[in-house]
């Protein structure tokens, strides 16, 4: 991590922490067509990226481009205050790890200490269907880039699972407990932005892998090596290439994801009340 990138992202703090006068604790990533649950916030600050000093810009469509602050309230439950991320920026974007970790580094400096990442991905398992939506328990990285080169390791967090065991068990429990189905199973990670060939998707099924996304695994390797409790959620969109007579598109993404936002801000709901 050069000079220039530490400077980058402490002036985008500066800025940051200029605008708001809590402390939040948990980050939540809003990955395409997912957004909505930012709405919910209560007592809510919004800051447009465009405006946060170095901040990099997502091109895609379904990222909003905000950070938001507030907390979410439920019945008679108030959350701890809130960082939530509405988009993101893909390697395909920048081919750039640093770029795609900036607002890991920039939550890391705020202050998170527990960061859930969300995103829209592929079904590759033939039990999961458009709609479903899977905690991940592991990762496979196919694109064999790591995130962490210049950046010091944490040792004690070499040889697992970026994702928190204890925080995926307590998120499954409070999904149990209100009735919102999920599954769960092993995200593969892409560069794109091409879809999948049905070839690949059937590698990546010999694998082992349940889900095929391009993004997450550099934030949460990241995060996780800075100490945050890291949990992860895919919304599956669509069946990978080659499970499905229809052609691959983003709005057929958008589209899905829109159709289970329901469900899916129930769940961050409640997970959000409930590990605060």
């Amino acid at each position: 991590m050069n000079v220039d990138y530490q400077s980058h992202i402490n002036a985008s703090v500066e800025y940051i922490k200029s605008k708001i006068s809590t402390q939040p604790t948990i980050s939540v990533v809003l990955g395409s067509g997912l957004g909505d649950f930012g709405n919910q916030l209560i007592g809510k600050i919004s800051i447009d990226t465009k405006n946060i000093p170095h901040y990099p810009i997502s091109s895609v469509e379904g990222h909003a481009g905000k950070i938001l602050f507030g907390k979410i309230r439920s019945g008679s439950g108030t959350s701890a205050d809130l960082m939530v991320f509405q988009g993101r920026i893909h390697l395909y974007e920048s081919n750039d790890n640093d770029i795609v970790v900036y607002p890991i580094e920039v939550a890391h400096r705020i202050g998170i200490k527990t960061i859930i990442v969300t995103n829209a991905a592929g079904g590759i398992n033939p039990q999961l269907s458009p709609g479903d939506l899977m905690f991940i328990k592991d990762y496979i990285n196919a694109t064999f880039e790591s995130p962490l080169i210049g950046r010091k390791t944490n040792e004690t967090g070499r040889g697992r699972s970026p994702f928190s065991h204890e925080l995926l068990l307590k998120a499954q429990s409070i999904a149990l407990e209100n009735n919102i189905p999920f599954k769960e199973g092993v995200y593969c990670w892409t560069k794109g932005p091409m879809y999948e060939s049905a070839a690949e998707i059937r590698m990546m099924a010999n694998f082992g892998a349940d889900a095929v996304g391009m993004s997450t695994v550099p934030e949460v390797i990241v995060a996780a090596n800075y100490g945050m409790e890291v949990l992860g959620i895919s919304c599956v969109t669509n069946l990978a290439t080659g499970l499905s007579s229809n052609k691959l598109n983003h709005a057929e993404v958008t589209e899905v994801a829109n159709r289970v936002k329901h469900n899916f801000t129930r769940l961050l709901t409640e997970i959000v009340l409930h590990i605060g």
